[in-house]
């Protein structure tokens, strides 16, 4: 995606504010980059460092900040599960961005200030929950602000407050869609759309949550480095991701060398902030990865758009000579009659080899073994190795009212 004049500009800006803040971590960075060098794409990529989550890590704990600290309003944070964690100071400008930015995102979706929003991401240090509120009271629609977890009262409330809008992580909606099945509560809810975000999920899973709870759903993209969910949403019946590049320019790169991949081509996503005030973001490697969609979308918005994330090049495990994505394997699962969406692998090192086992659930009546012998075939032939396929029955698997891990590499344990 090429920079245009008015990027180029925002960005040399950028450059020229955090060389004069001060802060070490941006003086370092950019003290052989001179603003006015930065003319065109080709200066952008040879001239702007790359920034990774490591460096943000070494910043710990306000060593981003690049305003004075009295003009911090808030914080959030990465959950530092993989180190320490990643800081990230806000001003009130970013904070209104940010709110500006969702309550797009809602909008593309077709959601009103008439809506009842009902939003299960966490809240506190991490971006989601307060994120889908602030876009939500921008928006002016009712906010019902649940957070993570009990869901018999998540259940309760929605159907109380007669909740039009579910926000979740997919795996909780899953959760929440099995349990308003399993408990013949259809009839008793009003929701008709979904606003999914946080992590990777399937077309099986789409299709199974979108089924049980008959509405329409949307992919909400974001990451706590760059405000937080809220930078991209698709639009209806479409499920290119729009980005919103007055915020945020967008490069997918190989994940290998670093350089732009061609339309179309599945890359990394690489992220500068162009008015960020509290952190700014050049050239952040996500790991997202996902491929530009080429041509004007139907639905008239001149915003690009990216595919659905198709994984992280750091989810990526290679068994035997073989690349494995969770993208891999559901592409394998959606092939078999009266599977689910949910499945586990784990991979571990045997006898002085690699094995991979794969749980996967089946609907009732399904012919187990007939499934269990086609899921093996089917991985053969596509990817010329051949897992152990367990299979149990839907809802055997655990769920999570956060993030699901599908894919435990036990080599290194």
């Amino acid at each position: 995606m090429k920079l245009t004049e008015l990027q180029l500009e925002q960005i040399r800006a950028q450059v020229r504010r955090v060389k004069a803040c001060g802060n070490p971590f941006y003086t370092e960075r950019f003290k052989n980059v001179n603003s006015e060098d930065i003319k065109t794409q080709e200066d952008f990529e040879k001239l702007v460092p790359f920034c990774t989550k490591q460096d943000l890590r070494d910043a710990y704990p306000l060593g981003l900040a690049s305003v004075p600290e009295e003009e911090i309003v808030r914080i959030h944070s990465s959950s530092g599960t993989t180190g320490s964690p990643v800081i990230i100071p806000y001003t009130k400008k970013d904070v209104e961005d940010w709110a500006i930015m969702f309550a797009r995102c809602y909008e593309m979706a077709g959601i009103t200030n008439k809506d009842r929003i009902h939003i299960t991401p966490g809240y506190g240090l991490w971006t989601a929950g307060i994120g889908f509120q602030a876009g939500c009271e921008r928006l002016g629609a009712m906010a019902i602000p649940m957070g993570p977890g009990n869901t018999e009262k998540q259940l309760q409330m929605m159907q109380d407050l007669k909740s039009t809008v579910i926000c979740a992580t997919s795996s909780y909606a899953l959760l929440l869609a099995e349990q308003v099945e399993a408990r013949g509560l259809k009839d008793k809810i009003h929701l008709t759309k979904g606003v999914i975000g946080s992590e990777r999920w399937g077309e099986k899973m789409r299709n199974r949550i979108k089924d049980i709870l008959g509405i329409e759903l949307y992919d909400i993209y974001g990451l706590t480095e760059c405000y937080g969910p809220g930078i991209g949403i698709n639009c209806p019946g479409e499920e290119a991701i729009h980005i919103f590049d007055d915020y945020v320019y967008v490069e997918i790169l190989d994940p290998i060398t670093g350089e732009p991949v061609p339309e179309g081509q599945l890359g990394e996503i690489t992220l500068t902030t162009l008015v960020k005030e509290g952190a700014p973001l050049f050239r952040f490697r996500t790991h997202d990865l996902a491929a530009f969609v080429p041509g004007e979308c139907k639905c008239g918005s001149k915003f690009p758009r990216i595919t659905p994330i198709m994984g992280r090049s750091d989810d990526m495990v290679k068994v035997k000579g073989n690349i494995i994505f969770p993208s891999t394997i559901e592409d394998v699962i959606r092939t078999v009659p009266g599977t689910s969406s949910e499945y586990r692998a784990v991979i571990e090192h045997v006898d002085g080899k690699d094995k991979m086992t794969i749980f996967v659930e089946v609907e009732g009546g399904t012919d187990r073994t007939e499934a269990a012998l086609t899921m093996t075939y089917n991985f053969k032939q596509k990817y010329n190795m051949t897992p152990e396929v367990k299979v149990v029955g839907v809802g055997e698997l655990p769920r999570s009212e956060k993030k699901t891990k599908r894919i435990e590499d036990k080599r290194f344990d």
